[in-house]
């Protein structure tokens, strides 16, 4: 994502303070990564679907950082009805899809190879602004392209027929478009001067109000969220309610996470804060291993390595090179 024009305080923070910012960066994707690995066991231990399971993400989120933000910055969560229209779809086909898709791919696939896939989003995001806004775009974005292609074949073993759970691996993608749709529309938003707290907010509002209306709350399966369950693989000897991971996932892998991105931003441009962020699956599957028994052979491991090169080359295509 080019940068937004600086003001002189923000300027100065990224000359003098860089390494908070990478710093944030890294807690951020660092509560992300665990965060998948609890989804994961109260989808498998706790029997809580991926429709459930983001519904629960987005109704809590949008509670405690709407919120927040209205207790905070209230003038800041005015909209128009035009806007309203273009944050329900911002929600909805943003948020409550990625996180949904998300959720249904990591009950499928390893957590990294999940991640992989999903991360193939900034190389939409870079596809969309040169066919479609016909931005500037560096010629690297092809050597980008044939390093993403290539890597995704080893990954889900495109030479065997595909080795992995096809449904996991559609859902993988369906994350990566939809996650491609967030950064477009949160770039377009946040660019006509609308914060990035109330943008979130917003969104989670919609999103919540959307599964509300598709799944009603009133069949919530709630005899699971006082059960106590196995945390699984090398833990599974430890048990804890599901409720406390449900509290994780709302607070330690969504609000705080995103309030470490976005202080980030501060002291790092965002083209680099999204390349270092690419390290995200790298350290989701090595929870995933420590913790799931999750083990990635050495052709997906290679083929993740080549995805992971082509989608910094993307990013760094559309980055201004004063970024």
């Amino acid at each position: 994502m080019a940068d937004a024009p600086l003001t002189t305080t923000v300027a100065e923070e990224r000359r003098r303070r860089p390494g908070l910012g990478y710093a944030l960066v890294l807690g951020a994707i660092g509560l992300w990564s665990v965060n998948a690995a609890v989804a994961k066991v109260v989808i498998e231990a706790g029997g809580l679907s991926p429709l459930r399971l983001a519904e629960v993400r987005a109704t809590g989120s949008a509670v405690l950082l709407f919120g927040a933000v209205l207790l905070l910055r209230p003038r800041s969560l005015r909209v128009s009805r035009r806007e309203a229209a273009f944050l329900a779809v911002f929600g909805i086909g943003g948020l409550a899809f990625v996180h949904f898709f998300y959720f249904a791919a990591i009950s499928r696939l390893q957590i990294g190879i999940a991640l992989v896939i999903q991360y193939l989003a900034p190389v939409l995001v870079a596809l969309w602004a040169r066919f479609f806004v016909h931005e500037p775009v560096r010629r690297r974005l092809w050597i980008a392209l044939a390093l993403c292609l290539g890597g995704l074949s080893l990954v889900v073993e495109l030479w065997g027929g595909g080795g992995l759970d096809g449904a996991g691996v559609a859902a993988s993608l369906a994350a990566a478009f939809a996650y491609a749709l967030y950064i477009l529309m949160a770039d377009h938003r946040l660019r006509r001067g609308r914060d990035a707290y109330s943008l979130l907010a917003w969104g989670f509002v919609f999103a919540a109000l959307f599964w509300a209306a598709a799944q009603p709350w009133w069949d919530f399966p709630a005899r699971i969220v006082t059960a106590n369950v196995s945390l699984l693989g090398r833990l599974d000897a430890l048990a804890a309610p599901v409720w406390a991971l449900l509290a994780y996932i709302v607070v330690f892998g969504t609000i705080v996470p995103f309030v470490l991105m976005v202080s980030a931003l501060h002291y790092v441009p965002p083209a680099r804060a999204t390349i270092v962020a690419m390290a995200e699956p790298v350290l989701a599957g090595l929870v995933a291993y420590a913790w799931l028994r999750e083990d990635i052979g050495p052709q997906q491991i290679g083929g993740g390595i080549l995805v992971l090169a082509g989608i910094v080359l993307a990013q760094s295509a559309r980055a201004r090179v004063a970024g």
